[in-house]
């Protein structure tokens, strides 16, 4: 019986392959590349209570000084409203929402700049992180997961209403005894969950953005600091074009290398 099962399994899988394989050719397949240079601002505000409940709220604005697409332009701003909580010392959970905003650059068109649908997208996450605390240092690493919504028209076998993906950091902070400033480091891979069938790599989902930041958090107040840091980021995609009745499908796999300096406000009370 367990015999059977094997062999009729992988003959299913044989009949399945071919098809699947046809899937993920294309007709046409171009790559292109583009460095940017990026400056940002952004504050915090978190509100925090005795058992271990936090409200926060932030703003993020990029500004783009270097783009060899498109030019320099306004990029994005992130709103984000989240809630944290930490049942114990070493774990912390935390849900929010985004409301992004995309920056008009001079590719656009007037009716794409008039219809709010174009430059809105709508965000929401859960974040599970685990930390431990030594004597002169801080680890730790943060699982996220994260949906990324949009309200415009798109072919759903070229792009998702909504994008699934998984942002795994693993950071570290150094504490220095009698000292304001606490230098830090974090490194971060985005995959993506579910990708359409067409714009998968090699038929799987594949890592989309790699991240790290190094940056130094100064101590103003009791309750106030400012985070001074640098940001390199990888950023790979998988843009797909289909005509009508699948009768066309073009592939261009978008390259994207980002340097960003910038500095955020925070405070905690």
């Amino acid at each position: 019986m367990k015999r059977s099962f094997i062999i009729g399994l992988c003959s299913v899988l044989c009949i399945l392959y071919p098809a699947q394989a046809h899937a993920w050719s294309y007709d046409s397949e171009t790559a292109t590349e583009m460095q940017a240079a990026q400056l940002r601002f952004g504050a915090e505000f978190n509100k925090k209570w005795r058992n271990g409940i936090r409200l926060g709220v932030s703003e993020d604005l990029r500004f783009d000084l270097y783009n060899s697409a498109v030019g320099p332009h306004f990029r994005k701003s992130y709103t984000t409203l989240e809630l944290g909580y930490k049942p114990i010392e070493y774990l912390k959970l935390d849900v929010g929402y985004t409301l992004r905003i995309i920056g008009a650059d001079s590719t656009w068109s007037a009716a794409k700049k008039a219809d709010p649908n174009e430059w809105i997208r709508h965000r929401v996450f859960f974040s599970v992180t685990g930390s431990y605390t030594f004597d002169y240092a801080k680890i730790y690493l943060r699982e996220r997961v994260q949906l990324d919504m949009r309200t415009d028209s798109v072919n759903v076998l070229e792009k998702n209403k909504c994008n699934v993906l998984l942002r795994s950091r693993l950071g570290a902070e150094a504490l220095i005894p009698g000292k304001p400033v606490k230098p830090y480091l974090w490194v971060e891979l985005i995959n993506t969950l579910n990708a359409p069938e067409y714009q998968r790599k090699n038929g799987h989902q594949f890592i989309t953005d790699v991240r790290t930041q190094a940056g130094v958090k100064w101590r103003l107040t009791r309750l106030s600091s400012l985070d001074f840091f640098y940001r390199f980021s990888y950023g790979y995609d998988r843009d797909i074009n289909i005509t009508k009745n699948k009768g066309y499908i073009q592939l261009t796999e978008e390259k994207c290398f980002m340097h960003s300096i910038g500095i955020n406000y925070n405070l905690d009370w």
